[in-house]
């Protein structure tokens, strides 16, 4: 099954998620195109990060992800596909990798214009290079070429450390990845660093300020009352605030990057 999925900020009623799409097919009809999401935040490289993080495994070894986010930047930055667990990657070398990825990549290569066919590559189309060297690059890894040819390697991406949770003694200070649906608020605070640093402790979890304090992890959402706040390890292992039938991220005036503190007592 040949799967290419898509995530960018283009919204999905955007002329530019068709126009991707017919490049990709024109290029190769019978790729499986999948849409992750295009709701992503303008030039949102956390949250895109985020969404391929939790995501790129539930496909198929050899799948290609086209992470079209942020181009408005491209000029300035490198275009690259990097090779990881059996999974490939495209996008710009802003940093959004060294969120996605655990351990390194077995491959990074830059997107160079000298490897494409002429007729992809033209002043036309290079406002944004998703639709000419992304889809390229994305068949190419498809067809289970070698991405060397794609461009040279990349020695290394650039990362992007400040959104990992600061520990300091006896407390975590993390911040919200991602806003769901039902705008509850993920954090990057793992269950198991939430047991590492506090060893069994009672705590309070500060929400932007000690007005809003939480000191109790919950098994469930239906645990507490309609309107609630409450806090809970969601399916992916990652603190979530929420509210019981609300909308906590809207009530809390939480966005990414806000700040969430445990302090362990």
């Amino acid at each position: 099954m040949s799967v290419i999925t898509l995530i960018s900020d283009w919204k999905q009623n955007d002329f530019y998620v068709a126009v991707m799409k017919g490049r990709i097919l024109g290029l190769y009809p019978q790729a499986t195109i999948v849409d992750i999401s295009h709701q992503v935040d303008a030039f949102s490289i956390t949250e895109a990060a985020f969404i391929i993080k939790v995501s790129y495994s539930s496909f198929p070894k050899g799948s290609v992800h086209i992470i079209a986010v942020n181009l408005e930047n491209q000029l300035k930055q490198e275009e690259i596909i990097a090779k990881y667990d059996g999974h490939y990657f495209i996008c710009s070398n802003d940093g959004l990798l060294s969120l996605v990825f655990d351990h390194e990549p077995d491959q990074i290569i830059s997107l160079e214009n000298d490897h494409y066919p002429k007729e992809y590559i033209g002043f036309r189309y290079n406002s944004f290079p998703a639709f000419t060297k992304y889809a390229h690059a994305a068949i190419h890894a498809l067809q289970s070429k070698d991405i060397n040819e794609l461009g040279r390697p990349v020695p290394d991406f650039i990362r992007l450390m400040d959104f990992m949770p600061q520990i300091e003694g006896s407390a975590i200070t993390g911040s919200v990845v991602y806003i769901d649906t039902y705008q509850n608020a993920i954090t990057n605070i793992s269950h198991d660093l939430f047991v590492q640093i506090g060893k069994g402790r009672s705590f309070n979890i500060m929400l932007e300020s000690m007005y809003h304090k939480l000191n109790k992890i919950n098994t469930s959402y239906n645990e507490t009352t309609d309107g609630e706040l409450l806090a809970i390890f969601n399916s992916l292992g990652l603190l979530e605030i929420a509210q019981k039938n609300g909308r906590a991220a809207e009530m809390l005036n939480l966005d990414i990057h806000s700040s969430i503190r445990i302090k362990f007592l």
